[in-house]
């Protein structure tokens, strides 16, 4: 039986997040097949050894728990690491790292892949290269004439996720608003074209030793200007599958192979497109390497529509 360690919480805007992802995943595991642990990280990246009876929620961290004090002797005794961990040291390609030096086996990309993906500039200048569309952008800098802006427009931080940090803008004053409270999550800032007559679509891909799946398209039917945390973790926000025209769902299909493969990535991603309905084109949006794993996540759900339950989703993820 593999012994598993399953990483949650970090340092990290996405916390919570992780806190809910992780009660699906120790709740689908093959108690048959793998003897977990279960390891959150506070944030002041203290890691204690968590109940993994209990249902994981915020205050896990005044709950009763086990500091690790060698984290390293700690990993090395489990045969595979699950990290749970969204957003920053989580995704960015600091942990994999860490698992990298001390040749420790993980679930999803490494480093390299990580770090990339979950930087959205380094991502959108490498798929340029190889000519995947993308919403026209400019990056913020302290010469930037507002007045030569378009509205409206999406500002967004570079490295964060969960529609953390981001807004849609219409005005100088709005724009210098919405500047400032991108600079909490990243100093680097993204100012893209917004869509006002878009579909937004999620494709999902798998890939195991023996298994590509390029999942069927979700659309966000989302009622508010854009899919902001709220709707993606707080609200039912409903989502459509397999109702995709053919030609639009292919593209989206080949794009997702492509990127995937271009960023180098491993065993699991969801990559997200805009459909500009109005121009008729399609636009790649951003990657996500370690997506929601929450009841409402689209990742899941696009897998378990693919005909993989659960169980055997975290069966191919640790046996990849």
């Amino acid at each position: 039986m593999n012994k598993v360690l399953i990483l949650f919480g970090g340092n990290s805007f996405e916390h919570e997040i992780s806190c809910m992802s992780v009660n699906f995943i120790k709740d689908n595991i093959d108690n048959n097949l793998f003897n977990y642990e279960l390891v959150g990280i506070d944030f002041n990246n203290n890691w204690f050894i968590v109940d993994k009876y209990k249902t994981i929620t915020n205050n896990w961290i005044h709950e009763e728990k086990e500091k690790i004090e060698n984290i390293i002797n700690y990993l090395k005794s489990f045969d595979i690491v699950f990290p749970v961990i969204h957003g920053n040291t989580g995704e960015d390609g600091k942990l994999q790292s860490l698992f990298e030096l001390y040749d420790i086996k993980c679930v999803g990309c490494d480093s390299y892949s990580s770090l990339i993906c979950y930087d959205k500039l380094l991502t959108k200048i490498i798929l340029e290269k190889h000519n995947i569309p993308q919403v026209p952008y400019i990056v913020y800098n302290e010469n930037l004439d507002i007045n030569s802006v378009n509205y409206p427009v999406i500002v967004k931080p570079c490295k964060c996720g969960s529609s953390i940090g981001i807004n849609v803008v219409n005005s100088n004053d709005e724009l210098l608003n919405a500047i400032d409270k991108a600079k909490k999550y990243d100093n680097n800032i993204i100012i893209e074209k917004y869509l006002t007559t878009k579909r937004e679509l999620e494709c999902a891909v798998l890939k195991t030793k023996d298994t590509l799946i390029i999942s069927d398209i979700g659309e966000i039917m989302n009622n508010d200007n854009w899919y902001d945390f709220d709707s993606k973790y707080k609200t039912k926000t409903d989502t459509n599958i397999s109702n995709i025209d053919f030609d639009i769902k292919e593209q989206v299909q080949k794009y997702s192979k492509k990127i995937f493969d271009l960023l180098k990535c491993k065993d699991y991603s969801r990559l997200d497109f805009f459909y500009d309905i109005k121009e008729k084109r399609l636009y790649f949006n951003e990657i996500n390497t370690i997506p929601g794993f929450t009841e409402i996540s689209m990742y899941p759900k696009l897998i378990i529509n693919s005909g993989i339950k659960p169980k055997e989703l975290l069966t191919l993820l640790l046996s990849s």
